[in-house]
């Protein structure tokens, strides 16, 4: 599709200067970022359900911080808690709907070799998208209903990009000079920057096509933590960070990059480049507000047979158990961001202005 030169940009409303900053009366703040993955959202997802389980008494998870970045999947369950839905409520989204979201692929007549299999697969992918989004479109309608974006109770930053390359972050209201996306429905919001090329359509956001945030903001810590200090005053000293993964994938130099370069040898460079992305994110968030304070939560890459993003069956039967290894691993630091709930932003527009 071509660019519609009658749509402005949404960069070209965008604030020169520097924003006032707000006053900030809290004691701390505190920031949930989670990476996108795919089905493998199951595993920050159960995570913070066992959070719930341990150290909420069942209240949401979502409401113990101040700001949730969510890209991708890692949106989806953003957008749930930003709403005070639990965690455990979202992962039963994923266990038993992920299924339809993400149906097994065409198995042919046994005579066919599963080279032949792959191979046909892969040519079918290179042209055309790997699956219809009808049913997370169910799911989401039937879990974040009519809510827009002004409907949050927790701030959002939710990375997308649209059909111009300029990246996107929808935001709540909770700095006077965030007007813009206040109007969308979450709905529209989870699934544009959930729209992951190759498996799914980009998807039209109003004016505008938009396809998934994780291509440049995978893991959105620092969109969450430059928006924080840029809108309020807040020394650094004070933030907290719980930034969760969902299973990166080892990425190591194949024999064929070395030796022969090519677009076939480095077709599969996305997935380096997430994970890049995410060290350098985690690096920087961690060179800001010091290391201690930051709390990065994810499996040890995966070096052989990785779960790919849409396996379901593999990601069903591994993850929920691995996430409990992992919670218990962190109990006690994971403890400390479940003190004491945090009270909703003050919305300077939308249905919760005041």
């Amino acid at each position: 599709m071509s660019q519609n030169p009658q749509i402005p940009r949404r960069s070209a409303g965008t604030h020169q200067g520097l924003r006032e900053q707000l006053p900030w009366d809290l004691d701390g703040l505190r920031i949930l970022s989670l990476d996108g993955g795919g089905i493998r959202g199951i595993l920050p997802a159960k995570i913070l359900a066992l959070c719930e389980e341990n150290f909420t008494g069942g209240r949401s998870a979502g409401e113990y911080f101040d700001y949730i970045a969510g890209t991708s999947t890692g949106g989806i369950i953003a957008l749930g808690l930003s709403i005070g839905l639990p965690a455990s409520a979202i992962l039963e989204i994923y266990l038993s709907h992920g299924a339809e979201i993400f149906p097994p692929r065409i198995q042919f007549d046994w005579k066919i070799s599963q080279y032949a299999q792959r191979a046909w697969h892969f040519m079918r992918d290179l042209a055309v998208y790997r699956y219809d989004r009808a049913a997370l479109t169910r799911e989401l309608v039937n879990v974040l209903g009519n809510n827009v974006v002004g409907d949050a109770q927790r701030r959002l930053v939710v990375p997308s990009f649209d059909e111009f390359s300029e990246v996107t972050l929808f935001k709540t209201p909770h700095h006077p000079d965030y007007r813009l996306d206040w109007p969308s429905r979450m709905v529209d919001v989870a699934l544009s920057t959930s729209a992951a090329p190759t498996f799914f359509s980009t998807y039209k956001n109003g004016d505008r096509q938009f396809a998934d945030g994780g291509v440049w903001a995978n893991n959105p810590v620092m969109q969450a933590l430059v928006d924080a200090m840029v809108c309020y005053q807040i020394d650094r000293h004070q933030i907290q960070i719980l930034s969760l993964g969902c299973v990166e994938s080892e990425y190591a130099f194949s024999g064929g990059q070395v030796r022969w370069g090519g677009l076939w040898h480095w077709k599969n460079i996305i997935s380096g480049a997430m994970r890049l992305q995410s060290q350098n994110a985690i690096g920087q968030a961690g060179l800001l507000i010091g290391r201690n304070r930051l709390a990065r939560i994810d499996l040890p890459p995966m070096k052989d047979n990785p779960i790919e993003l849409d396996d379901f069956t593999r990601a069903a039967a591994e993850l929920p158990a691995l996430a409990e290894e992992e919670f218990l691993k962190n109990k006690e630091r994971l403890k400390t961001f479940f003190s004491s709930p945090r009270p909703p932003y003050k919305a300077f527009h939308g249905p919760r202005a005041s």
